[in-house]
């Protein structure tokens, strides 16, 4: 037998004869192999031995690949196991036959190989021959064509090129004929990455019958550079079998060039129009917001040393910290400079800072592509790039989160930056206005702030002075709103009386400016008869004195001008205490005399007191 043979005692487990390539295969040279136990051979697999050899008993015939028998070497064998009962021994015994399946397998594919080759040399010859037969019969046609042609068998080995391709290519004929061409000239991707032969549609063309026109993938000449090029992968049938494709290709260097320039130019173009539209809808979300006004409002010493700053610090490029109260107009003094710099022609672009999702704030600021993240359906342009050669005001800067910090200081110091999701670094030019409520060095001291980012936003320190503090300015702004107020409402024939003022001015006003520009245009809302109804919360601190007008002359009245100075003063603190004359909160207590001292004097001046507002008699001693 050629394959290895036991004859195995079922009883006792012992081997009765064995053959030749059973000793050669299975016998270490120490020891023999008849008489020894068949476990020796199944080391381990004693369980499925014992299942094998019931079925072999049983059925007369059984076989298993489950069994590995155990060569010479110690090496595990893959094999298939037959056994058959002998029915020539008087005790129950079989008869063992191991197959070798890694042999089978070589066997089987020497055989195909032998198979292939007796009929692939007909197959060869006769494709050779059909390939022969095309470039003779269009060897005019070959030569004389400006594209490059060139034709492989079904193997992908090249049969013919013409000399158009041997041109362009770098090739000689004689060193193409019989190579692989896709590992010749198309071996790699224009992006570099490997090209595999069963993705290649020149082959593709000999695989499915089908003809392949490709655009804009690029072979490569034989000293490694590459070209652009457009080809058609023809294939070639000889008796309806298909043995091969003809191929015809073009340089389109220059074409890809000018397509790119082309392309390039146009994504600049989008990219432009992109930001001038962003840019349009910002200045316009930036009209319709209820901006205080267009100049800074006020006489008080305070706001001249504003503006005076503001004159000195927009003729430079100079970063900007403005600090102060909410409300105070710390973004009017950053419009004001710059509308006064040499930037004003491009835009002042706005970031509340304290608006911002902690999330958000890197693409808010810098932008990011398409797919950079979750939600990320287009490229966006960030806040830096929209203010490119202009103003960026950072509002409530100290809201900006401390991992952020570092990549702003980044921008701030280099002027440079990459989208969110992209490696292209990017370069601005732009002018910083930060502005704060927050007491910054605490911040730094803190370690809630970065001291390097204070250091570089406080060049020009700004303060921005609250409305309690220059109480001279608040008339000038009351008209000021009033009259935005009435161009809003669309009315007219509203007016400020002394005592309005006078309430405006005794008030603490928390919410500064922003709050006074609320508390007219609710006035004005609330106004009856051209008459505003001005209405005033609580203030958290004791009214503040009333002033007396200004005296004519050098201090000297004359009795009807004493007389109206008291009338005005009366009736001002009426106003202020909405007509209460006595108790904490009346006029009597704001101007420091008894209820029934100013009961007498209105009296005596005609002031006729409101309804429910009559002086409580005084109590004794009091």
């Amino acid at each position: 037998m050629v394959d290895a043979a036991l004859a195995v005692d079922v009883t006792t487990g012992r081997i009765l004869a064995a053959n030749e390539e059973a000793r050669r295969l299975l016998t270490p040279a120490e020891r023999e192999l008849v008489g020894a136990s068949v476990l020796s051979v199944f080391p381990g697999q004693a369980a499925a031995l014992t299942v094998f050899t019931e079925a072999v008993l049983h059925k007369g015939r059984y076989w298993t690949r489950s069994l590995s028998p155990q060569r010479a070497d110690g090496e595990a064998l893959h094999t298939e196991c037959i056994g058959a009962r002998l029915l020539t021994q008087p005790d129950p015994s079989i008869l063992l036959t191991l197959y070798d399946l890694e042999a089978r397998h070589r066997r089987d594919l020497d055989a195909d190989a032998q198979e292939h080759v007796r009929a692939g040399l007909t197959e060869w010859r006769r494709t050779e021959r059909l390939f022969q037969e095309i470039e003779r019969s269009n060897q005019l046609i070959l030569r004389a064509a400006g594209e490059g042609i060139f034709g492989v068998n079904a193997e992908g080995r090249t049969t013919f090129v013409n000399p158009a391709g041997e041109a362009m290519l770098g090739w000689e004929t004689g060193e193409l004929i019989g190579r692989d061409m896709h590992a010749c000239v198309h071996h790699h991707r224009p992006d570099g990455t490997h090209y595999p032969h069963e993705e290649c549609p020149i082959y593709a063309a000999f695989r499915d019958g089908a003809v392949h026109h490709v655009e804009n993938e690029m072979f490569f000449r034989k000293d490694g550079s590459g070209f652009w090029v457009e080809y058609t992968s023809t294939p070639i049938r000889d008796r309806g079998r298909l043995v091969g494709a003809v191929i015809i290709f073009r340089d389109i260097s220059q074409r890809h060039e000018a397509d790119e320039r082309l392309r390039a130019a146009l994504a600049e173009v989008d990219s432009l129009r992109e930001r001038l539209q962003q840019e349009n809808a910002y200045l316009q979300e930036e009209m319709r917001l209820e901006r205080n006004h267009r100049g800074v409002v006020g006489r008080s010493g305070a706001i001249q040393k504003i503006l005076s700053q503001v004159e000195l610090v927009a003729r430079t490029d100079a970063a900007v910290l403005i600090t102060g109260e909410s409300g105070t107009g710390k973004e009017l003094i950053a419009s004001a400079i710059h509308e006064a710099s040499e930037r004003h022609v491009r835009p002042l672009i706005r970031v509340n800072c304290a608006a911002i999702p902690r999330e958000l704030f890197e693409s808010e600021f810098f932008g990011h592509v398409k797919g950079a993240f979750t939600g990320a359906l287009r490229d966006r342009i960030g806040r830096f790039e929209l203010a490119d050669g202009g103003t960026l005001f950072l509002d409530e800067v100290g809201e900006i989160p401390l991992e952020l910090q570092g990549k702003l200081l980044r921008v701030l110091q280099e002027g440079q930056f990459e989208r969110v999701g992209e490696e292209r670094t990017r370069h601005v030019n732009v002018r910083i206005i930060a502005a704060t409520n927050k007491d910054l060095r605490r911040e730094v001291r803190e370690g809630r702030f970065r001291e390097d980012l204070y250091f570089r936003l406080d060049v020009f320190p700004i303060v921005s002075v609250p409305l309690r503090e220059r109480p001279e300015d608040i008339p000038l702004l009351a008209l000021h709103f009033l009259g935005g107020a009435q161009r809003k409402l669309k009315t007219e024939g509203l007016k400020l009386s002394e005592g309005d003022v006078a309430r405006l001015r005794a008030y603490d006003w928390p919410g500064n400016v922003r709050e006074l520009q609320n508390v007219i245009e609710r006035a004005a809302i609330l106004a009856r008869n051209g008459r505003l109804f001005i209405a005033l919360p609580e203030s958290g601190r004791p009214p503040a004195a009333v002033p007396a007008p200004a005296a004519t002359g050098a201090g000297i009245l004359t009795e009807a001008e004493r007389r109206e100075r008291d009338r005005a003063s009366i009736l001002a603190a009426l106003e202020t205490c909405r007509g209460r004359v006595s108790g904490p909160q009346g006029a009597a207590a704001l101007l420091g005399v008894p209820a029934t001292t100013l009961a007498s004097r209105m009296k005596t001046l005609g002031i006729a007191p409101r309804r429910g507002t009559r002086p409580a008699p005084e109590r004794a001693g009091g």
